[in-house]
């Protein structure tokens, strides 16, 4: 059946070639968002990597699976992308009302934006080092874009994807060697933070608890409540803004800053990254409430460790409105 249809889509026919590709849609993208961090920038290299594909379908010699040919393609797409260093620069602060404290650090991986659990594809095979949920968390992701690129890319395809060392070496036109000695490099700058209370499981009883504290220490604006939540050593972060808080106390005069200044939000609930998540929602004294951004936290038992905050532009791709009724 396969041959068929490769044949079928050799000599033009599109259905065909979507019946080859559409399988693995979802697995390619989720690849790209791994690569380059940011959920636009990955639908713009599938859509890149399936008209490569389509136009270059004629040189497919059928020595490797059609999944590992397009795998190839969407890994040096997305490095052609890194190369390019086009990435969305930071912005300036941009809260009005608000005067946030001084930033304990500045972001360096500004373009970030989340992933909608929506469209996460099957978990990887057997021979993955990371679990689906750890593979796509907003700090793996974030780490990840810290590599350089080719490291980045033999990282992403032996340790999260599991294909192995010569079909990696394959993709990259490079040796096996090079593979192995790029993958030790990457597993050594891997810059991640050191792992502590695991999360618990996604939607287990002990999630909606923590979640449903936050829900009401946040639209109720109950500083004390939500302090609470947090673990000694919360991170706070607000890409496309560089500003990142680490620590207790900083990020409570954050929080409270923006409460002070009469910020009040309604939440509705959504997934990005294998996290909870958050539509925002700030109210008007007119009673409509307009979307200012997707906050996703990362918890660690039954406290907040960290807390990321997305521009409003993110909302659509969770089905997400831009304002609500009042």
């Amino acid at each position: 059946m396969g041959t068929e249809l490769i044949g079928r889509a050799r000599a033009g026919d599109g259905e065909a070639f979507r019946a080859l590709t559409e399988p693995h849609h979802r697995e390619l993208q989720v690849h790209c968002y791994r690569m380059l961090g940011s959920f636009q920038d990955a639908e713009d290299a599938l859509q890149d990597t399936l008209l490569s594909a389509w136009r270059g379908l004629g040189g497919f010699d059928g020595r490797a699976s059609i999944r590992t040919w397009l795998y190839r393609i969407a890994t040096n797409r997305c490095l052609s992308a890194l190369r390019a260093a086009g990435r969305r620069p930071a912005k300036a602060w941009d809260i009005p009302g608000v005067e946030p404290p001084e930033p304990t650090r500045l972001g360096e991986v500004v373009w970030l934006e989340p992933f909608p659990d929506a469209l996460l594809p099957a978990p990887p095979g057997p021979e993955a080092r990371y679990e689906q949920r750890e593979s796509v968390s907003l700090a793996f992701v974030t780490a990840l874009q810290l590599l350089p690129p080719r490291q980045l890319a033999v990282l992403v395809l032996r340790d999260v994807l599991g294909f192995p060392a010569g079909e990696v070496a394959g993709m990259l036109d490079t040796t096996v060697d090079s593979v192995k000695s790029a993958l030790k490099r990457a597993r050594a700058g891997l810059r991640r933070r050191e792992p502590g209370v695991p999360a618990p499981s996604p939607g287990s009883p002990a999630e909606d608890a923590v979640v449903a504290n936050f829900v009401r220490a946040w639209e109720s604006a109950d500083i004390d409540a939500l302090v609470g939540l947090l673990t000694d050593d919360v991170f706070l972060a607000m890409p496309p803004l560089p500003f990142e808080y680490e620590g207790r106390d900083v990020a409570a005069r954050f929080c409270a800053g923006l409460f002070d200044a009469g910020r009040r939000f309604s939440l509705v609930p959504a997934r990005a990254n294998g996290q909870p998540a958050f539509g925002a929602y700030l109210r008007t004294s007119s009673g409509s409430r307009h979307g200012t951004g997707l906050y996703v936290l990362t918890l660690a038992g039954d406290r907040i460790r960290a807390m990321t905050r997305f521009e409003n532009s993110v909302l659509p791709a969770f089905g997400l409105p831009r304002s609500l009724p009042g």
